[in-house]
């Protein structure tokens, strides 16, 4: 579907394609946004992934979990790491604002494979440079594994912004290919080390899925307070305050709400801007695998995500408010960007480079297992999209037009055809 934008007008100068006055050409209606304040846009999370051999006495740091060891030259916490993540252990430092997830679950300790990710908190990513964050995540790579290479690298973008709010008909009016929204209300828990934090009253919406992009719409001020963060965050959004003009317009206001929007993007999906996107000067692929690699993509990496999530004002028509945070918001980072020298592309890796009868020939066993144990299609699918290779199979249906709701689908008819044939004792 083309979705076009609303005219755009500046009053002042009277000039068109800028301003944040926007006018609807067939109806006329105009939207005024003078008063959305844009307080900052910055990266909030960073996970960047490594493979290699983990080095002799690693291990050992976690003989008693729960326990302050010595590592690299700091004190960090121990502990376990639930199998959901893919690895066993963690080192965290909330100080540093540093957490090293090791030992992958699917790989042998003494043989080369993705044994750490690194996970930086938003205090950190602000307070260092993106060289210097990737050369201290570089050093803990060095420390914790033999053989080292870097392998991909992920990210959060976050808008905080007021004088806006999610209308109540966001849901419908939020189209985009993934077909995944929850909305999280009810209950009261953070977890920083897995960036999930879930708090009352459906101050939350999220669409996508976690192992793709994903973009969440929440209240930052009550997440803020539920974390504790309240006073670092408003530190944050002061920073564009003029100090010699508090009745300002422009300033962050302690008494209004700041509403976040964030885009989430898996290693997956940056692996696949950096081989399918290119140098519009030179045509070479910019072939990234750091984060400080990555950095001056990020502009065209959140414009790229408000085109795939498209807030719509009526059919065929972006939503004023989405037209202004995607063409006027910048990443803040201390690096040139080169969106306009890039042209973004995903390449998607096809199974046939690896073989379409394979992934067939899984999910015909899987099935059976599953058919065996009574597991129903959902619990199945959900588990399916959980494992590290689902952008495989993903992939492999997309290639026969199938998306997600037919992979459910299918998986749905072979269970029953196996539970009708072959009855309870599959």
């Amino acid at each position: 579907m083309s979705v076009k934008d609303f005219s755009r007008i500046n009053p002042t100068t009277g000039a068109t394609g800028e301003g944040r006055v926007f006018v609807d050409p067939n109806t006329a209606e105009i939207v005024d946004l003078s008063k959305v304040r844009l307080l900052r846009c910055g990266v909030d999370t960073v996970r960047q992934l490594y493979r290699g051999m983990i080095r002799l006495g690693v291990l050992a740091l976690f003989e008693k979990p729960g326990t302050i060891v010595e590592f690299a030259g700091q004190r960090w916490h121990t502990g376990r790491v639930g199998r959901d993540s893919g690895y066993q252990f963690k080192l965290q430092n909330a100080d540093l604002g540093f957490v090293l997830l090791i030992k992958n679950f699917n790989a042998k300790a003494d043989s080369i494979g993705p044994h750490l990710k690194i996970e930086v908190s938003p205090h950190t990513i602000d307070t260092l440079s993106p060289d210097r964050l990737q050369a201290r995540m570089d050093y803990y790579a060095s420390e914790i594994l033999e053989h080292v290479e870097v392998n991909q690298c992920a990210v959060h973008l976050a808008l905080d912004l007021q004088g806006w709010q999610p209308p109540a008909d966001l849901v419908s009016r939020m189209h985009c290919r993934a077909r995944n929204h929850r909305d999280v209300s009810g209950i009261n828990s953070i977890e920083w080390a897995t960036k999930s934090s879930v708090y009352g009253r459906g101050e939350t919406s999220m669409f996508g899925s976690a192992n793709g992009i994903q973009l969440s719409i929440y209240n930052k001020t009550e997440q803020a307070k539920a974390t504790d963060k309240l006073d670092y965050w408003q530190s944050v959004w002061r920073r564009n305050d003029d100090p010699f003009d508090d009745a300002c317009p422009d300033n962050y206001n302690p008494d209004q709400d700041v509403w976040r929007i964030e885009l989430r993007y898996h290693h997956s999906v940056i692996q696949q801007f950096a081989s399918g996107s290119t140098q519009v000067s030179t045509g070479q692929l910019i072939d990234t695998r750091t984060f400080e690699a990555f950095c001056p993509h990020l502009d065209g990496l959140w414009r790229y995500g408000l085109q795939q999530f498209k807030l719509l004002n009526r059919p065929s028509y972006f939503d004023p408010f989405w037209t202004l945070i995607r063409d006027d918001v910048r990443v803040e980072l201390p690096v040139e960007s080169l969106m306009d020298d890039t042209e973004y592309k995903r390449y998607y890796k096809t199974a046939a480079g690896f073989s379409g009868k394979n992934v067939e020939l899984f999910l015909g066993n899987f099935v059976s297992l599953l058919a065996r144990e009574r597991v129903g299609a959902t619990k199945a699918f959900d588990r399916l999209k959980e494992w590290e290779c689902w952008p495989v199979i993903r992939d492999h249906y997309a290639a026969k037009d199938m998306g997600e709701r037919a992979i459910y689908r299918h998986i749905r008819d072979l269970l029953e055809e196996r539970h009708v044939r072959w009855g309870r004792g599959v």
